[in-house]
């Protein structure tokens, strides 16, 4: 779930005015001597003091759109939903129908997976592969084709590669799903062996036919 990140930034105008202190402080007290260079050191330490304190800290806030309590988890989810949100724009340039009905499979799997690992970072681990180089390989040919459809390449060459890449995206977009569905395998032997142990409860209670 995305949150709100406050920092206090301490405001840079006390700097300036503090190094601008010292070539207007040299021309009163010209710091070749000793007691003249602290004067004037002097008088830009007091001007930094009380630029400080009428420049007080200021508060930035920024949405982090994923806080799982795992600086790496949320970098992975993000990279995640920066890929499937080009992957949405390829799909908007891309004008064929059944590649755009694989992809808007991909997005949808992605979309859901980066609910699951959000809710259950410690399933992360189980999506590396797809975050680190399926889903990121889908995106780079998928821009290839888009960049054919641009500069309108035609010919034998570009039919092979329109073909080659329905048929991956068919089978990327069911091997998407079928991570998706793994990532709820335990949460399923769980929801079985719940069911199995009421239904003998029942039983044992004569509560059942």
């Amino acid at each position: 779930m995305s949150k709100w990140e406050e920092k206090q930034v301490r405001p840079v105008l006390p700097l300036y005015l503090a190094a601008l202190a010292w070539p207007v402080a040299s021309l009163v007290f010209p710091p070749y001597t000793l007691p003249n260079l602290a004067i004037v050191a002097v008088c830009s330490v007091v001007v930094y003091g009380v630029a400080r304190h009428f420049c007080p800290m200021r508060v930035v806030r920024t949405l982090v759109p994923y806080a799982t309590g795992s600086e790496e988890v949320d970098a992975m989810l993000n990279g995640i939903t920066a890929n499937l949100d080009a992957l949405h724009g390829l799909n908007d340039a891309i004008p064929d129908a059944q590649l755009s009905r694989a992809m808007e499979r991909m997005e949808k799997a992605g979309r859901s997976i980066v609910a699951v690992v959000e809710g259950a970072p410690d399933k992360a681990r189980q999506i590396e592969r797809f975050a680190r180089y399926y889903l990121p390989e889908v995106v780079k040919l998928m821009s290839a084709y888009a960049n054919l459809e641009k500069n309108g390449v035609r010919g034998e060459n570009a039919e092979q590669i329109v073909t080659e890449l329905r048929r991956n995206a068919e089978t990327t977009a069911a091997a998407f799903e079928n991570q998706l569905d793994a990532l709820y395998s335990a949460e399923a032997l769980d929801i079985s062996t719940d069911i199995e142990v009421l239904d003998s409860i029942l039983k044992s209670q004569n509560l059942t036919k």
